[in-house]
Formats: C-alpha cells, structure tokens, sequence
C-alpha cells in the first residue's frame, strides 16, 4: 500500500525509489505524488526567498586601505515548469538544486550560498580603489552580482537582487577622503558663490533695467488705455443719458397721457354728478314750489283778492280826487307856461342881440369867447365826475374808440345849445382845420 503526498507552489517534493528496484527521481510542484510504504523515499525542497547579508570585514583594496563591506542578496532555488500527463515536474536545474541541498536545512544553504557570494565580494573589492567602491556603489553590486551568479547558478541558486548596504574603514580613510572632497566643494562652493554675486549684481541690474523698461511701458499702456477707458466711459455715458433722457421723457408723456385720461373721467364723474346734482335740485324746486303753493302763494292769492277789492273802492276813490286836483294842476300849470313863454321870449331877445353883436365882433372874437367858455363848460360837464372814483368802460379797443368818437362829435351841438355858436362852421373857416 501506498500514501498520497501533496505539495503547494512554494515547495517541491522530490519522490525517489518505487518498485522492482526503480532508481527514477521525480520533482514535483504544486502537485501530488503517489509513494510506496517501505521502497518510496519523499523529501520537500523550500523554493521561498531567502534573504542573505554577506559582509566582508578589513578587506584591502587595490590600494591596500582596508575596508568594511556590507550587502543584502536576495537568492532563491530556480525552477522551470513544463505540463507532463497531470503532474508538474521540474527539469534539469530543480534536479541540481535538489542534488545539492536535500537533506538540508534553510540554514544550511544559506550558509552555504552565503560563503559562495563573500568569497567573490572578496575578490572583486580586491581589484578596486576606494573611491570606485564608495562613489559607484550600484556598479559595484552589479559587478558582484554578474561574477557570483554562475557559481552559485551552478548549484540551481538564482540571484534575485545584490544590493551594497555599508561601506566604512577602521582608519578614517573615508573621512579623510571626505574632508577634502568637502575642502574643495567648499572652495568652489565659495568661488561659485562670489561668481554668483557678481553675476547676480549684472542679473540684478539687468532685470532692473529691464524691469524700468517693462514699468515705463506698461505706464504707457496705463495712461492709453485709462484715456481710452474715459474715451469710452464718456460715450456710453452720453448714450445712458440719452436713454435715461428718452425714458424720462416717454415715462413723463405717459404720465400726461395718463393724468389726462384720469382727468377726463373725473370730469365725467363731475358731469354725472352735476347732473344728479341738478336733478335733485330741480326736484327740491319742484317740492319748496308746491310747498310755497301750499303755504304762500294761495294765502297770497287770497290776500290779493281782498287787496284788489280794496284797491278797486280806494282806485274810485282817487280818481274822484285826482280830477280835481289835476284841474287845479292843469290851471297852475297854464298860468306857469305863459311865465316860462314870456321869459322864453325874453331870453330869445337877448340871445339874439348877442348873436348880433358877436357877429359884429367877428368870427375870430366868437371863437376867441368860446374858447374861453370851454374850460368853463368843461368844469361844468366834469363836476359830476369829481365824485366819481372808478369809471369803467365795457367793450373791447374798438368800442371805447367808438365810445370817445361819439363823445367828440356831440361837444359841437352842446356848444350850440349852450353858446348859440355852431363850432363846426368855425372851425371851418379857420385855414388848415377841418370840422
């Protein structure tokens, strides 16, 4: 009978011997293997990464100064997996491996590569100076790396990765060697900062100048595009208040055109209302008449009617009276006109005997007295008028012209009446005046 024997991908199991006396080795990853009690023979093989620090102490140089190397590997057992009937098997580099280090603890062939990989760190720090191996430290690893690698892939090792962790000495070589790499860093450091000034001051004054330059421009840009801003500003701020212009009058046009219409209908308001008003009034017209009817005008009437009867006997009453007294009238009065005619005629006498002696006198004489009575005649005509404290004349321009031409053409028959003198003719007479 037999066991089944089960592997993961990390780890090879090697099954050696079988029945009938079979000497066969097969390599198995990630797989299974059948193995016979008694004649099989299973080991496993790790494949994990191993992690190696190789460190060689007071190695001289080509120089001979002595030098401290330390370096981290990281190796592991190579393999290559080919599909055979329904197992993985390795080839030919799984089988070295296992030939070389079955049987062995992880320890074991650690040790074992890590002697193979410090006997080469040896030899190639050898060959090296100082400053090779301290300033190109990855060159040195790749060295190292390229001259182990067969060895140690002669054993079916892989190098994964060879990186120098430390370098350092016991006699202050490296710190020596840093001095005066920092001696003269320091003295180019000092000449680089000294050229760096002087430069910096051209720089500095170039920038300067340019930067007036630049300042000077852009001023000038500034002032243009400021002017040309206020250039800009003025005319859109002459259309906004064109706009605002336009707007305000439109705005006021509409308020006029409302106004009116609200006023329209205010009057319509009115008009209604005076017509309400008018009717109500002529309806209390209506109601105070038929009151008056009531209260006045039929006790009126009645009064009347007695009045009238009285006034009817009082009208025969005084009529009686009034025969006789306008007899007595009639004969005072008759008695009076034959005084007024025979004072008339004496008047008449008189005027006409100075008629004939202002004819005696002459034209010039008649109008040199009438015009001496003017200003008489005018007292007289004006005394009524000195009582008079506002005269006012209705009409327009062309009637008061009227008004005073009437008044002009009637001073001629007043003088007549008055003086007997006919002024019309006068002044005809008169050169160069006109009646």
């Amino acid at each position: 009978m037999g066991n089944i024997h089960t592997t993961g991908p990390n780890e090879a199991l090697i099954v050696s011997g079988g029945c009938c006396g079979s000497t066969k080795k097969r390599t198995i990853v990630g797989g299974w293997a059948w193995a016979w009690w008694l004649v099989t023979d299973v080991q496993r093989l790790s494949l994990n990464v191993m992690t190696l620090n190789p460190m060689c102490e007071n190695v001289e140089t080509a120089q001979g100064v002595p030098l401290t190397v330390t370096g981290v590997a990281q190796c592991k057992i190579m393999k290559m997996m080919n599909v055979y009937y329904f197992h993985h098997q390795a080839d030919e580099l799984l089988g070295t491996a296992s030939e070389q280090f079955l049987g062995k603890s992880v320890k074991e062939i650690k040790q074992t590569i890590l002697q193979t990989l410090e006997g080469h760190l040896r030899a190639i720090l050898g060959t090296l100076t100082v400053e090779e191996v301290y300033k190109d430290r990855d060159q040195f690893a790749a060295l190292v790396r390229e001259v182990a690698a067969p060895d140690v892939g002669r054993m079916g090792i892989e190098i994964l990765s060879f990186t120098i962790k430390d370098v350092y000495d016991d006699v202050q070589y490296l710190a020596s060697l840093g001095k005066a790499q920092t001696a003269v860093v320091k003295r180019d450091a000092d000449a680089g900062v000294a050229e760096a000034n002087r430069d910096a001051g051209i720089r500095e004054a170039e920038c300067e100048k340019s930067a007036m330059d630049v300042k000077y421009s852009t001023d000038t840009k500034i002032e243009d595009n400021t002017r040309m801003y206020k250039l800009q500003k003025a005319n859109f701020d002459q259309e906004i208040n064109t706009a605002k212009a336009e707007s305000q009058l439109a705005y006021e046009l509409q308020a006029a055109k409302i106004r009116q219409r609200i006023r329209n209908e205010e009057i319509q308001i009115e008009v209604v209302e005076r017509r309400k008003q008018i009717e109500i009034e002529s309806q209390e017209v209506q109601r105070k008449d038929k009151e008056l009817t009531g209260t006045v005008k039929l006790p009126a009437e009645a009064e009347a009617f007695r009045l009238q009867t009285l006034a009817q006997a009082k009208q025969c009453q005084t009529i009686e009276g009034a025969r006789a007294e306008a007899e007595r009238i009639r004969k005072i009065g008759a008695a009076e006109a034959h005084a007024i005619e025979l004072v008339g005629k004496a008047e008449a006498e008189r005027m006409r005997m100075k008629a004939h002696v202002y004819k005696q006198y002459g034209d010039a004489a008649i109008m040199n007295i009438v015009l001496e009575s003017l200003p008489k005649i005018a007292a007289e005509v004006a005394a009524p008028l000195a009582k008079t404290e506002e005269i006012v004349l209705i009409g327009g321009n062309d009637n008061v012209t009227n008004d005073v031409t009437r008044l002009v053409a009637q001073l001629p028959p007043s003088i007549n009446a008055l003086t007997g003198v006919d002024l019309s003719k006068v002044l005809a007479k008169i050169p160069g005046a006109k009646a």
